[in-house]
């Protein structure tokens, strides 16, 4: 998603936005295991041994902090929680709202420490919470209580942060923080002598929440509606609250609420706006440790979350391990050979980036949804950013956290029993941002990686109402981006699209990009129907995946807008032009080939996409571009490319991700890359074959029986591959299924430093230059 386009609803001024029982015992168990994983050795988990120090210590969470843009880099904060946590727990430097989130490296003061439920920085946060130790008079306006800091002084992992802020008179105030997935455990040292106090902000100004305090149970508790999407989609969600339990291991000496910058001393409770709580500890008071659990269900829950998750009897340092140890358990599964210590950065951190997406939204069993503002029993997650992630983050996922696939399948299940739709890009609901039904991708593909728990009929189902079903008022509206009082869009102007082959463009906003996009779709919904045994549906939707051929304009030799009559029309891309989406035929590439006038003729388009500029690696439809080189016979341009694009856009610096992280997808494609596949057709199950960045990388797939390993021998130096061979059989064309990878064993590149035949139906040596 990039920022080209609208301006934020209801904000004057805003910036240009992208689209942007016995459960005792069970948790005791759980406790057990986590304590038990963060003291054996690395590995202990994935059934091989490693002495190598452990992988989270490679993690730089400051990646993508910052960047020249306010709005044009990595978006990425560094939180501390562990994979898929509900609530991400962060310094704050800034209020965050859409195109904002509440961290940037450029800032100099520290406001608070947030629970964030801001999935992208193009989204906005809902139910968020933040919490502000001081020194002094208290001080609860945000300006008013931020202290300055240095870097040197601040230090992020996957699984803790800390910070000492300038408190004045050479005062310092050292705040550590680590989280679970629902709770968040702030740690502070105060300065000897000095008037501690902590703030618990609940809600900004106009935005009525509440704060209670209770002295002898040392806590503060409350809530906060605020949903910063809320004018997005049709669900408003009325009875919405984001939860909170704050438990204090100190004593008050004194408390009371506050609105903006006005106290109101010795009273414990308040329903307001820009309402907040604030406790005095007694004098010589050092360490207080606070515990603020969170819950989109109720206080109650939130007070389950927090017996479940961070007892009062188990410790910051205890809680961080758990956290390390859960973090310890993915990223140890992969260990690197021949790589840089700011390549292994790069990767481990692209690593913790994907496995934050999408977020738990169930609290142990039960969820609230915001669809029709009710609890359920059952599995829920959010931050469903599928028009991005569909392409490289769903497969990722099948990779490295196949246990949960079926459980995020179902979650966009449920969303389609209490919402009449699949999600399009869910934040705690339908926002109706992007275009097209992408979940129908992320489903067929999880079908044909042989995914079973979930329900195949209702699915079907559910991707058939996709194809079938236009959208609310779908010839009244044209589904504009960020457009308000709107439907679900679902896929808008698939009236037309059904009528023509092509949406509108004279009718339905960005009708280009969603002719090709449900082209793609009725391809994945085919896969889907062929697996329930929909054989006549299947044949119908497979013959509907060839309109994208009825918008390429043989006189230009780009794809095209068309308007009702047929004649052609200017624009209609999302997030793209002519030159990019002329390569969005995910689903066929030869078809889109032999349009283009065949291999060569369509290898030498590609040269002039990539001379001229036309790649754009911060922005999602130009991230499987490299690789249609191996289809048109010409596989070592995919592999020097790959090596290229990678360099440009992926360091171990804060400025080190070139666009915005979109939920997973720009890391996802730097760790597929750099184990040297790709899904060009994430609905196929295959991969195409690039280039391996690394001599050897060991990855223990959690649904292999054995190790897979990849070796490159010499690969730093070495970009082009001679030839390829899985477990002694020789692999002549760069394409992988996925149950070859699962298979484990020995996937091995021989590499070259100069262009070769392997994979190619063109010599190299007629066009070596992969520029």
């Amino acid at each position: 998603m990039h920022s080209d386009r609208s301006l934020a609803p209801g904000i004057p001024g805003a910036l240009h936005l992208r689209r942007p029982g016995p459960a005792l015992l069970a948790w005791a168990f759980v406790i057990a295991t986590a304590l038990v994983a963060a003291f054996l050795p690395p590995f202990a988990t994935t059934g091989w041994a490693d002495t190598d120090r452990s992988n989270v210590d490679l993690v730089n969470p400051f990646i993508g902090t910052a960047g020249q843009s306010a709005t044009e880099y990595g978006g990425m904060i560094p939180s501390t929680a562990p994979p898929f946590a509900m609530t991400r727990w962060s310094p704050m430097t800034r209020q965050n709202y859409v195109s904002r989130t509440p961290y940037h490296y450029s800032d100099t003061k520290i406001s608070g420490f947030i629970g964030t439920h801001q999935p992208a920085i193009w989204m906005g946060d809902s139910g968020y919470v933040s919490g502000m130790p001081g020194v002094g008079p208290v001080k609860t306006k945000a300006d008013d209580r931020a202290l300055p800091f240095s870097h040197s002084d601040e230090h992020a992992a996957a699984d803790r942060y800390s910070v000492e802020m300038q408190a004045g008179s050479g005062r310092t105030l050292k705040t550590e923080m680590t989280g679970t997935s629902r709770v968040g455990l702030l740690r502070t040292d105060y300065p000897e002598g000095a008037d501690s106090n902590f703030v618990l902000q609940a809600t900004r100004a106009g935005v009525t929440g509440n704060v209670h305090i209770d002295p002898a149970a040392r806590e503060i508790t409350g809530y906060n509606p605020d949903r910063q999407d809320s004018k997005l989609g049709p669900f408003k969600a009325s009875n919405f609250k984001g939860y909170f339990v704050a438990r204090i291991d100190t004593g008050f000496d004194s408390y009371g609420t506050a609105t903006g910058g006005t106290l109101h001393e010795g009273q414990g409770d308040r329903t307001d706006g820009d309402v907040s709580a604030y406790v005095r500890f007694p004098s010589g008071t050092r360490t207080v440790q606070v515990r603020i659990a969170t819950s989109f269900i109720s206080l109650e829950q939130a007070r389950a979350n927090l017996a479940a998750e961070a007892p009062d009897d188990q410790s910051f340092e205890q809680i961080a391990d758990k956290t390390r140890a859960q973090w310890n358990q993915k990223l140890n599964r992969v260990r690197l050979r021949g790589a840089t210590a700011d390549q292994k950065a790069v990767f481990y951190t692209s690593m913790y980036h994907a496995l934050q997406y999408p977020s738990e939204n169930s609290e142990h069993g039960r969820y609230y949804s915001a669809y029709d503002d009710q609890v359920h029993s059952g599995i829920s997650y959010t931050g469903y950013s599928l028009w991005d992630t569909f392409r490289a983050e769903n497969a990722f996922l099948t990779l490295f956290a196949p246990e949960r696939i079926d459980g995020m399948v179902t979650s966009m299940l449920n969303d389609y029993q209490e919402g009449g739709w699949l999600p399009m890009w869910k934040n705690i609901t339908e926002t109706n941002i992007m275009v097209g039904t992408n979940a129908d991708s992320v489903i067929a593909e999880d079908i044909a990686k042989g995914f079973t728990g979930f329900d195949r009929k209702l699915a079907y189902k559910a991707v058939y109402k996709d194809a079938m079903t236009p959208p609310d008022r779908d010839t009244e509206l044209a589904y504009s981006d960020r457009q308000q009082g709107t439907p679900v869009e679902a896929r808008a102007g698939l009236t037309y699209y059904k009528r023509n082959g092509w949406v509108a463009a004279d009718h339905t906003a960005e009708s280009a990009s969603r002719t090709l996009d449900y082209a793609y779709e009725d391809w994945a919904v085919a896969q889907v129907a062929k697996a329930v045994g929909e054989t006549e549906d299947a044949e119908m939707f497979l013959k509907r995946s060839a309109n994208y051929k009825k918008l390429y304009n043989p006189a230009t030799g780009f794809m095209q807008a068309r308007n009702l009559d047929g004649s052609w029309a200017d624009g209609g891309w999302t997030e793209g032009n002519q030159w990019v989406y002329t390569l969005d035929v995910l689903h066929d590439v030869p078809g889109l080939m032999d349009l283009m006038g065949g291999k060569e003729k369509f290898a030498s388009w590609l040269d002039g996409y990539f001379a001229s500029g036309h790649n754009n690696h911060t922005n999602e439809p130009s991230h499987h571009a490299a690789y249609l080189y191996d289809d048109a016979g010409q596989p070592w341009k995919t592999q020097a490319k790959v090596r290229e694009i990678a360099a440009a856009n992926y360091a171990n610096r804060t400025d080190g991700l070139s666009g915005n992280e979109d939920c997973g997808q720009m890391s996802a494609w730097y760790v597929l890359s750099s184990l040297g596949i790709y899904p060009v057709n994430p609905a196929s199950g295959k991969y195409s074959v690039g280039s391996p960045f690394f001599d050897q990388a060991k990855v223990q797939l959690p649904a292999a029986s054995r190790p897979l390993v990849i070796s490159a021998s010499g690969a730093a130096d070495k970009q082009y591959v001679q030839s390829l061979s899985l477990n002694g059989r020789s692999v002549t064309k760069p394409v992988l299924s996925h149950s070859d990878l699962l298979r484990g064993g020995h996937l091995r590149f021989a590499m070259s430093d100069t262009p070769q035949s392997w994979g190619a139906s063109a010599s190299p040596m007629q066009g070596a230059d992969a520029h």
